[in-house]
């Protein structure tokens, strides 16, 4: 077995509420399977516990649902990325400032790049139109 794909084992039983089958976690889109690894991946570099991004995670849901979230199960890895998110900012790995900095210059590549073609950063996806 991998050290990936035991990291990712080690989170599916670590994360109460986790989306799974007998194979292991399952995903919707791959944007879901990508926010899983990058926290499997910052887990093994040390950035959080199982424990604390369990009780972040709990706690990011809890205010969805305060906000009206009807939690049915298909904002899960939504409720995963924004405890990502809050952890790497927290954590003084990313401000929020740089993530929506990035997530917006990702949109502008996204909406620049052919149907098929591998998106791409350019210096110009850091700037507004």
């Amino acid at each position: 077995m991998s050290s990936q794909t035991e990291a990712a084992a080690i989170a599916a039983r670590s994360v109460p509420g986790l989306p799974r089958d007998d194979d292991g976690p399952v995903f919707r889109e791959p944007w879901e399977a990508h926010a899983f690894a990058m926290a499997v991946t910052l887990h093994g570099r040390g950035l959080f516990t199982w424990p604390e991004w369990a009780a972040e995670l709990a706690a990011e849901i809890r205010r969805a649902q305060a906000a009206g979230d009807p939690d049915c199960g298909d904002t899960y890895y939504r409720h995963w990325l924004a405890t990502l998110e809050r952890l790497v900012a927290a954590k003084g790995l990313a401000s929020a400032e740089t993530q929506l900095r990035y997530r917006d210059a990702w949109d502008r590549a996204a909406d620049r790049t052919p149907h098929g073609r591998p998106i791409t950063l350019d210096p110009s996806d850091f700037s507004p139109a």
